[in-house]
């Protein structure tokens, strides 16, 4: 079978304030994406850029969330291109930007699926809606989004709604949650595997028994992996980042049970922020992880 990888580039900094993440899919493919996963692929096209610009913050008036008409119209391109990809029979991987791409490319990856499961690597849930967020930053709200809970702007993207059922859902690597964000969690009942879980259990496990929730209800599986869910202390280019996350070791191992599982049929990574950032290591990190991901072996 001819393995086919698309990437597109999703340099959007509109859903938090801190700028620079706009460069994230620069400082990736300037790590090496291309060179070092050719090998693993029989094509790779590298679609280029969503075009953005470079507008003035916004604050929407009656929902306080920071650029939400900008956001909405950019993902809802970015969910064109992905659908796109798809179709074409290649697989998606996204670069970002900020986590708030991630609405984009949900909404363009489960109209492809009956039943989409998503892997969120995270030290956030990004599970907020304009009601609990403290800050308005729509990248804090993806996967809230994405389970059609927030603004009907972001939630129909696409043109249906949700996108994924929260018991297709599994966070690994929280450890900065919200009130809000609990809440919603209990409530909906999505699997989560904190840095306790991580801890306790060991990334083997936790990785063991995310493939085994997922593997029998869903029909593809989406990995949403924010920089941030990895310690600062190997990943300091990150805009949010929370002390006490996962090693690098750890997300080596989970990504190449990833890729043993056969699970994932579409990825993004997210968060690389180059100006906060040592000499490009944590887009050199990100992509050492697509490596593993699509099968890059030692031996």
């Amino acid at each position: 079978m001819n393995r086919r990888l698309s990437i597109i580039g999703m340099p959007m900094d509109l859903g938090q304030m801190r700028r620079g993440v706009d460069m994230g899919p620069s400082a990736i493919r300037y790590a090496g994406i291309i060179e070092s996963l050719k090998p693993l692929f029989d094509e790779i096209h590298d679609l280029g850029d969503i075009a953005i610009g470079r507008p003035e913050v916004i604050v929407d008036k009656k929902s306080n969330l920071r650029n939400l008409d900008l956001v909405a119209e950019k993902n809802a391109v970015l969910a064109e291109k992905v659908d796109e990809i798809i179709q074409s029979g290649a697989f998606p991987l996204i670069l970002g930007g900020d986590h708030s791409i991630a609405i984009g490319t949900l909404a363009g990856v489960a109209k492809h699926y009956q039943n989409l499961g998503v892997i969120w690597y995270d030290a956030h849930g990004d599970l907020n809606t304009a009601e609990t967020s403290p800050s308005g930053n729509i990248h804090g709200m993806p996967l809230a989004v994405s389970l059609g809970i927030g603004h009907p702007l972001l939630t129909g993207i696409g043109g249906y709604s949700p996108k994924v059922k929260p018991e297709n859902v599994v966070i690994i690597g929280a450890r900065s949650l919200d009130e809000g964000e609990r809440i919603l969690i209990k409530e909906k009942g999505i699997k989560v595997f904190t840095m306790h879980e991580i801890d306790r259990l060991g990334m083997s496990r936790v990785m063991e028994e995310t493939i085994a929730y997922l593997k029998d209800k869903t029909d593809g599986v989406h990995l949403s992996l924010d920089l941030d869910g990895i310690d600062p202390s190997e990943c300091p280019g990150v805009g949010t980042p929370v002390i006490g996350g996962i090693s690098y070791r750890e997300s080596h191992l989970a990504m190449e049970m990833l890729e043993e599982s056969n699970l994932i049929t579409s990825a993004e990574f997210v968060e690389v922020n180059p100006i906060l950032d040592e000499r490009n290591k944590t887009a050199s990190i990100a992509v050492e992880l697509m490596g593993s991901l699509f099968g890059e072996k030692l031996l």
